[in-house]
């Protein structure tokens, strides 16, 4: 989270802003609402003139104009007057309550012309105390207050509530541009013919995907053999257009692992111990480095910064693992380099159905998929009968979301407790 680059800032109309990442406050430009209005459809009216009003002995006011959101007309209200006034428009000058029409004597709204006609005047039956049914200036935004943080996603509700303060500009960071590349010479592209030894290639897209929606911009997907000069001429090409690689597959300590081959030649390759420092004066190594990470799957990780200072993860091939280790290591990375506050995933409790072995000391994530029905307690089971293999890439599909598993446990038993996460958007 230290060694990743801040992306650089760019101004956006709000339509463009989507799923982007304000890189400054988003600071209002006007009152919210700017001016008292009707809560409701109804008639304006001076609350002094409804204090007696009753069943037995309405008030009757005479009803001098009508008031349609958008009007700029403000007629002012005398004792005994009365204006008809739709849901939004400016309450006029001397009101101070709105009766709705339905509380007004006579409403019958299966009336033909219930609502549209406007009557000489209004009865009323009991009182409306001042306020009642009237929207304040300022009452949900002042001018000049924060109405969305530096570092917060511009959702589609957050993107309505910084239109709704009439801000049509807004400063953002840029996505990042990431190159995705599986390794293997093994990979064939999805559909075309496999031969014996061959399998299509589902990572690049897996990640790809991911990617873009943790904020990111896919400048490149791809694959490469083990050669390790085509992954060397792939990082050289795509130097100067994108921000961060990713890598999947190459990165344990086999002699064609091609990812830990190019990025750390001289590492030992799985045998460092220890994490980055948290202090950033500490930070002098920031070479790529291939760590072994009590996780699984994905336990072989590497990760730094390649020599024109691009952020690189190195990923595990096999699929889950691939899948895992994106979630746990390269969404916080995409999220930081946009200036994103880093949200804690929800990870909520949920009851197993089934039973599954654990690996000793080391944290485990499953692919599963919820088997209890909406609103009953959250019960879960594994994604697939044959377990949790990292290698199990079509039964992905089947996967609603991941069972976390602390490293002291040795085993899942079943009606065990264990911490899910949901994956579907």
């Amino acid at each position: 989270m230290d060694l990743v680059p801040l992306a650089p800032t760019e101004a956006l109309p709000l339509e463009g802003a989507l799923g982007r990442t304000l890189a400054a406050d988003a600071v209002a430009a006007l009152d919210l609402p700017p001016w008292d209005n009707s809560a409701m459809d109804g008639y304006a009216v001076c609350s002094s003139d409804t204090t007696d009003a009753t069943a037995a002995a309405p008030v009757r006011l005479s009803v001098i104009a009508e008031l349609p959101a958008g009007t700029e007309a403000d007629p002012s209200l005398e004792s005994g007057q009365a204006a008809a006034i739709m849901t939004g428009a400016p309450m006029p000058t001397g009101a101070d309550a709105v009766v709705p029409l339905e509380d007004t004597v006579g409403w019958d709204p299966a009336a033909p012309t219930a609502g549209t006609a406007l009557p000489d005047h209004v009865g009323l039956d009991r009182p409306s105390p001042g306020g009642k049914h009237v929207r304040r200036s300022g009452e949900d935004v002042r001018s000049g207050d924060r109405v969305a943080a530096a570092g917060e996603l511009l959702a589609p509700h957050r993107l309505a509530a910084v239109a709704a303060a009439g801000i049509a500009t807004v400063t953002v960071r840029r996505k990042p541009r990431v190159a995705v590349v599986s390794t293997g010479s093994e990979l064939v592209a999805p559909g075309e013919p496999v031969r014996r030894g061959q399998i299509p290639d589902s990572n690049s897209l897996l990640l790809a995907s991911l990617v873009a929606a943790s904020g990111g911009e896919v400048v490149h997907r791809g694959r490469v053999s083990d050669d390790p000069a085509e992954l060397q001429s792939l990082l050289d090409s795509t130097r100067a257009g994108s921000d961060a690689v990713v890598t999947t597959g190459g990165a344990s300590v086999g002699a064609h692992d091609v990812a830990r081959l190019v990025l750390a030649p001289h590492a030992p390759g799985g045998t460092l111990s220890g994490g980055v420092s948290e202090d950033p004066a500490d930070l002098a190594d920031r070479a790529v480095r291939f760590d072994r990470v009590a996780v699984q799957p994905g336990k072989p990780q590497g990760f730094g910064l390649l020599p024109d200072g691009r952020p690189v993860w190195s990923l595990p091939g096999n699929p889950v693992s691939a899948w895992v280790s994106y979630l746990l290591f390269v969404e916080p990375g995409l999220w930081a380099m946009q200036g994103r506050a880093v949200p804690r995933a929800a990870w909520i409790p949920a009851t197993t159905d089934d039973g599954w072995r654990s690996p000793h000391r080391r944290e485990q994530f499953v692919p599963v998929r919820v088997t209890s029905a909406p609103g009953e307690p959250l019960r879960i089971a594994q994604a697939t009968e044959r377990g949790s293999g990292s290698h199990l890439a079509g039964r992905l599909a089947r996967a609603t979301g991941l069972a976390r598993v602390p490293a002291s446990t040795d085993a899942v038993l079943p009606g065990d407790t264990v911490l899910y996460r949901s994956l579907e958007v």
